[in-house]
């Protein structure tokens, strides 16, 4: 898990876009469910609690979660839905005192986590100085999402979130490039495309486009991923020992946890370190 400190917000509309497991009723370890695996040592069905989850919503082995074979608890970030579901949603209600008010809290919380995800990355965008040709759009996309988050159940579950997605996802594709376009030379873009295992040691992917791409495993050692646009792009066991991810665009604590990095390794000053990285 990573080191806690006090971590700067991305602004101050993005206060809450960081998950606090004490505002949260263990949403994560009831409502969602996993399989046996690599990532989980015993599977679980959603709506089914967490053999680890205690009385108090928190859960038993936290500190030792890749040691007893739940690693894939340390890599999942809810952005803060889970306090916005059980504070806000459902006002302080959770899921133990009612099997109505469970169902509901289950069915809203994978919704919410989707739309918290968008407005991070809204809320990083808007922090970019290059991107203030467009800072209006995305102001005005963080209000209105911002707005779905706060209404009851039913409206929450009844967004249209692959809409949503579509149009931030342009919005955001917008400032990134913006962003991008002041890195020289050509970039690299590697959107989508399967790199599992990919040997790029020290490749210069500096404001290369490596959304939703397949970094599984991969060798980033030594690489340059600075002003790369990331978003989605999954980090599993990829090697980022002395990579420099300093200016990395949209990444997430979840995809640095995910990943295999050292002392050497460069990263956001709004994200921390792994504790699990080789020193």
């Amino acid at each position: 898990m990573p080191e806690k400190r006090e971590l700067p917000v991305l602004n101050a509309a993005a206060a809450d876009l960081r998950s606090d497991c004490a505002r949260c009723f263990g949403l994560c370890c009831v409502a969602l469910p996993f399989d046996a695996s690599s990532d989980f040592a015993v599977g679980k069905a959603a709506g089914t609690p967490c053999a680890n989850l205690r009385d108090d919503f928190r859960c038993g082995i936290h500190h030792q979660l890749r040691e007893r074979g739940f690693a894939g608890c340390t890599v999942f970030d809810c952005f803060g839905a889970g306090q916005k579901v059980s504070q806000v949603t459902f006002a302080g209600r959770h899921w133990r005192e009612n099997p109505v008010t469970a169902r509901r809290m289950f069915e809203v919380f994978p919704v919410m986590r989707q739309l918290h995800e968008l407005l991070r990355y809204l809320a990083e965008a808007l922090e970019w100085p290059q991107a203030r040709t467009v800072r209006g759009e995305l102001r005005r996309a963080f209000d209105d999402l911002d707005g779905v988050t706060r209404g009851s159940a039913e409206e929450i579950t009844g967004a249209d979130v692959p809409a949503i997605r579509q149009q931030v996802n342009g919005l955001l594709l917008r400032a990134s490039e913006l962003v991008r376009a002041e890195v020289p030379g050509r970039k690299k873009n590697h959107r989508g495309a399967d790199l599992i295992g990919a040997r790029l040691r020290g490749a210069r992917l500096r404001g290369a486009v490596l959304r939703g791409a397949y970094l599984i495993a991969a060798d980033l050692s030594g690489a340059d991923l600075r002003r790369a646009d990331v978003i989605g792009a999954d980090f599993r066991d990829a090697d980022v020992r002395g990579a420099d991810l300093t200016d990395c665009l949209f990444l997430t604590q979840a995809q640095l946890n995910a990943a295999k990095g050292d002392a050497m390794t460069r990263i956001p000053s709004t994200l921390t370190r792994p504790g699990h990285w080789l020193s």
